[in-house]
C-alpha cells in the first residue's frame, strides 16, 4: 500500500507554505570556481571506487581520479584543475568521516573532457549509452546516488516497459529540479530519450507537481512532437518524489514489499540525472557539478547554484550572503529527509540537492514520552506501516522484531516524526536498527 500526504501542512511557521517561493523564480547561477575542493570517495550506493591519484599529481577538470571497483560502482572525476595535495579523512555530509582527495586549484579550469565525437547521441547503441553513463560517473541526483547505468540494466526477465522521470521535487524549499526543467527543458527531454533507449522502454512519463506549472508547460512544449513522452501534472503531495509513490501515482502499479520498480516494469530517474545523461552522451562530460538550492530562513540570500563537486558548504553559503544570526540548523537535502550537519566544512557531493539553513525554532527538542497511541503516525506513513511499533521495538533493541514490523520498507521520509507529539527521534532509531540488522546479516554470512 502506498499513501501520500498533502503538502504544505507545516506547523509553527518553520516550513511555511510559501517556502519554495523563496527560490522558485531565481535562475540557476554558476558558483565561483572554488580554490580548493575535497572530493569524498564514497558518492554512490554500492561498492566505492578506488582512488588512482596521489599527492603532487596534476589533474584537469573532468579527469578521472577514482576508478569503479565493481558493477555497482562508478568513477569519480576532478571538479577543478590543479594539484592533488593529499588523500585524507574528512567530515562528509552523510554523517561521520570518510576518505577524500583534496585538490588545490590553479584557477585555469583546464578541461580533460570535450566533444564525445561526431556520433549522433541518438545513434548510439544501448550498450554504448550505458557505457558513457557509467564512464561519466552518473548517479541518481535526487539524493540516493544509485548508479544510473545499473538501474538501466535490469535482469533480462525484468523488462522495463516505461521510464518515469521524477520532477515531483516534493521536499520543502528545494527548487533545483524546478529550475532545470524550466531553464533546460530540451536537455531534460533529450536525456529522457537516451534513458528510454538504454532501458529498452517504449514510453516515458515526466511527473511534475502542479506547484511547478511553468516547468510543466516548458517540458510539455519541448516534448510536443514526441508521442512516446508524456508530461504528467500531479497534485502536490508528500512524499510523492519517492519511487514507489511516483510509480503508483503515474502508472497505478504497486511495487511489492522488498521489490524494485523493475518488478512492475518501470524505471525511475531524476530530472537532474536525465540532464547528466544527456551531457555525458552528447559531450562526454563527466558528472563533476550539479545544481544545488541554498535556502531556508537561516540564510540571507537564498539561491540556486551550479556547484562543483567537492566545494565546501561554507563557500556556497558565503556566496548566498552568509547565515543569519539565528541560524541553528543546517541540512543537506530537504528538511524532511535531509541529513543535519555539524560543520560547514563538509563538501558538496553528487547527492547534494540542497543546503537548508533554519532558525532556532526549527531545532526545538521534544522530551521523549510514552507513546500516546494516537495513531497519527499510522495515518501518515506512506508505506502503510505502524511506525510506533517499529519505534518501540528499536528502543528495546529488538531489531528482529522491528524487521518483522516492516522496517526494511521504511523509506525514512520523516512523516511519522513530524506528526509525533512524544518523540522526534524515530528516523535515527530506524537508521540504527537497519545498521544493526545489516551487521547481523554480515556476521551470519
Amino acid at each position: 500500500m502506498v499513501i501520500l500526504l498533502r503538502a504544505n501542512t507545516f506547523r509553527g511557521g518553520v516550513h511555511p507554505p510559501e517556502c519554495k517561493e523563496t527560490t522558485r523564480d531565481l535562475p540557476i547561477r554558476r558558483a565561483a570556481l572554488p580554490r580548493v575542493v575535497r572530493i569524498p570517495l564514497v558518492q554512490n550506493a554500492g561498492e566505492p571506487p578506488r582512488f588512482m591519484v596521489s599527492a603532487g599529481q596534476y589533474v584537469r577538470t573532468g579527469e578521472k581520479i577514482a576508478e569503479a571497483s565493481g558493477p555497482l560502482s562508478v568513477p569519480l572525476h576532478a571538479s577543478i584543475s590543479g594539484t592533488v595535495t593529499r588523500i585524507e579523512t574528512i567530515p562528509v555530509p552523510y554523517g561521520g568521516v570518510g576518505p577524500a582527495a583534496e585538490i588545490k586549484g590553479d584557477g585555469k579550469d583546464e578541461r580533460a573532457w570535450g566533444s564525445a565525437g561526431s556520433t549522433d547521441p541518438f545513434a548510439l547503441s544501448r550498450e554504448e549509452i550505458i557505457a558513457r553513463i557509467r564512464d561519466a560517473g552518473v548517479v541518481g541526483l535526487g539524493g540516493a546516488e544509485f548508479p544510473t547505468h545499473f538501474k538501466l540494466s535490469p535482469p533480462p526477465e525484468k523488462k522495463l516497459e516505461c521510464v518515469i522521470i521524477n520532477g515531483a521535487e516534493c521536499e520543502p524549499f528545494l527548487t533545483a529540479d524546478h529550475r532545470l526543467m524550466l531553464e533546460r527543458p530540451g536537455d531534460v527531454i533529450a536525456g529522457t530519450r537516451l534513458i528510454m533507449r538504454a532501458a529498452g522502454a517504449r514510453r516515458a512519463f515526466i511527473g511534475i507537481e502542479d506547484n511547478k506549472r511553468d516547468a510543466y508547460e516548458a517540458v510539455r512544449e519541448a516534448s510536443a512532437a514526441m508521442s512516446d513522452i508524456t508530461p504528467i501534472l500531479l497534485r502536490v503531495k508528500y512524499p510523492q518524489g519517492a519511487e514507489k509513490q511516483l510509480i503508483s501515482a503515474i502508472v497505478k502499479r504497486e511495487v511489492p514489499p522488498g521489490g524494485l520498480p523493475a518488478d512492475v516494469g518501470a524505471g525511475v530517474q531524476n530530472v537532474g540525472t536525465a540532464v547528466a545523461v544527456w551531457e555525458a552522451c552528447s559531450a562526454g562530460k563527466p558528472l563533476f557539478e550539479r545544481v544545488v538550492t541554498v535556502s531556508g530562513q537561516g540564510v540571507r540570500a537564498p539561491a540556486n547554484w551550479l556547484v562543483r563537486i567537492g566545494t565546501p558548504f561554507k563557500d556556497i553559503i558565503e556566496q548566498s550572503g552568509g547565515l543569519t544570526p539565528d541560524a541553528a540548523v543546517l541540512i543537506m537535502g530537504g528538511p524532511m529527509m535531509g541529513v543535519s550537519q555539524w560543520t560547514t566544512d563538509v563538501p558538496v557531493v553528487k547527492g547534494t540537492s540542497g543546503i537548508i539553513a533554519l532558525p532556532e525554532c526549527a531545532s526545538a527538542e521534544v522530551k521523549p514520552r510514552a507513546c500516546l497511541r494516537c495513531g497519527l503516525c499510522l495515518r501518515v506513513c506512506p508505506m502503510g506501516l505502524s511506525p510506533a511499533l517499529i519505534r518501540q521495538a528499536a528502543e528495546k533493541g529488538r531489531w528482529d522484531l522491528a524487521e518483522q514490523y516492516g522496517l526494511s520498507e521504511c523509506m525514512e521520509c520523516g512523516a511519522c516524526a513530524y506528526v509525533c507529539a512524544t518523540s522526534k527521534n524515530q528516523i535515527q532509531l530506524y537508521k540504527r536498527a537497519k545498521l544493526e540488522l545489516k551487521k547481523r546479516s554480515s556476521h551470519v554470512s
